[in-house]
């Protein structure tokens, strides 16, 4: 098991790299089981769970060329349509290959998921969106059979409420189904904008991407010609490297990004009185004379991401006075408040609100644990600021969605070392 290091109070400067969006690359990975072509994908993230999904992909018979950020995969040699307890029980985003394996093959066994412990996330809402495109659905010894003997049709889909995995799953799906079917209250992030986009130049015909209603034209069971592409960068490591420098109060460089994707995260960060200076692919946030509290209610995009509360949480530490953080997606996503106390944060909770009185320089380095992917992420940040060092365990969440973290922040003037326990 390894650990992370790091010396706090050290300011930051000079200039970061945004790598590809894990969030986009898991379902366009996904997506290939459409393809009747090899693909080439520029801008992959070099993560663990990328990593994860190429197995998955490879156990059902797909293959690929991998070069750190490059990909070419071929996915026509398919032949194997279960998606197996051993790789999907890592990562919650396995679920994604059941649109796609069901629409082209009429058959598939995807494992009831894992990943992180941030509350229920249940796919109920997938399964019946495709029961309603004509799937028989059986949840056996641990197991989502789906059949489709006559293949999927277009239907109107109507989401109870907003899902990012249920609108991509179902977007996959009807690409190949017969028909015309419309998704309802469908999400809007910026990823599921970039799977239309890349399905739309496959020769899928999409309508409404970027809204709550999206139509796509099925192509009848024919499989798709796609285009080579590359992934959008990742916003919520970009949010994450911009706290870093609000956190330690630096003058700092973020390259490679979609300022319209970080509009809310930029938002807040103004609301705290950081001064961002903004140009097209890159944005640069300035040092201010004090850290202004802020209130933070988490919802769908384009609102505040819940994947990036824990980071704010970090550095509402810091603030000179309340801030608080109303989390509306996750019933059990406050697992790194106890963390944070034990490194001297004032934090309290009631229900799904927190409350931080901030207070400069209270912070004080011990050892932590990491309990998910972004409280690891804000762990790292509170150990930015804190007294001493900082020992943080069970890193490998962090692994799951940020490539060459320490390499990352030791460029830019951050004490940190990778250790074996």
């Amino acid at each position: 098991m390894k650990y992370l290091k790091i010396f706090g109070k050290k300011k930051l400067n000079g200039e970061i790299s945004i790598s590809g969006a894990k969030n986009a690359a898991l379902p366009l990975l996904a997506a290939t089981i459409l393809a009747k072509n090899k693909i080439k994908i520029g801008n992959l993230p070099d993560v663990v769970d990328i990593n994860t999904l190429l197995k998955l992909l490879e156990k059902l018979g797909s293959s690929y060329e991998k070069n750190k950020n490059e990909i070419l995969i071929e996915t026509s040699k398919i032949n194997n349509t279960k998606a197996t307890y051993d790789i999907v029980k890592t990562m919650r985003a396995s679920i994604l290959v059941l649109g796609p394996l069901l629409a082209r093959f009429g058959h598939c066994e995807v494992s009831l998921p894992g990943g992180c412990a941030i509350g229920q996330r249940p796919v109920d809402l997938h399964l019946k969106a495709l029961e309603q495109m004509g799937a028989k659905i059986e949840i056996k010894n641990g197991y989502i059979q789906a059949t489709c003997e006559k293949g999927l049709k277009g239907s109107k889909i109507v989401f109870d409420k907003v899902t990012v995995g249920g609108t991509e799953n179902i977007l996959m799906a009807a690409s190949l189904a017969t028909g015309k079917t419309t998704i309802i209250n469908a999400a809007k992030e910026p990823e599921i904008v970039q799977l239309c986009e890349v399905l739309q130049k496959a020769g899928v015909q999409i309508e409404g991407v970027g809204t709550s209603k999206l139509v796509i034209e099925g192509t009848d069971g024919k499989l798709l010609e796609f285009k080579d592409f590359n992934i959008i960068p990742d916003r919520i490591e970009a949010g994450t490297y911009m706290c870093a420098a609000a956190i330690t109060n630096s003058k700092l460089t973020i390259k490679n990004i979609i300022p319209l994707h970080l509009e809310a995260i930029i938002s807040k960060l103004e609301q705290m009185n950081f001064e961002i200076i903004q140009a097209e692919d890159h944005l640069t946030i300035l040092p201010t004379d004090e850290i202004k509290p802020v209130n933070i209610i988490t919802s769908e995009y384009p609102g505040f991401p819940t994947d990036m509360q824990a980071q704010f949480m970090a550095l509402a530490t810091q603030a000179n006075g309340v801030s608080t953080i109303d989390e509306r997606l996750f019933e059990n996503r406050f697992m790194h408040v106890s963390e944070l106390l034990r490194l001297g944060a004032d934090i309290h909770l009631n229900g799904n609100m927190a409350t931080i009185i901030g207070t400069p320089n209270k912070l004080n380095g011990t050892d932590v644990m990491a309990t998910d992917l972004r409280a690891s992420s804000a762990l790292v940040l509170a150990a930015l600021v804190a007294q001493g060092e900082t020992n943080i365990h069970r890193i490998y969440h962090l692994d799951r969605g940020y490539e060459d973290l320490e390499g990352k922040l030791s460029q830019i003037g951050v004490d940190i070392k990778r250790y074996d326990e």
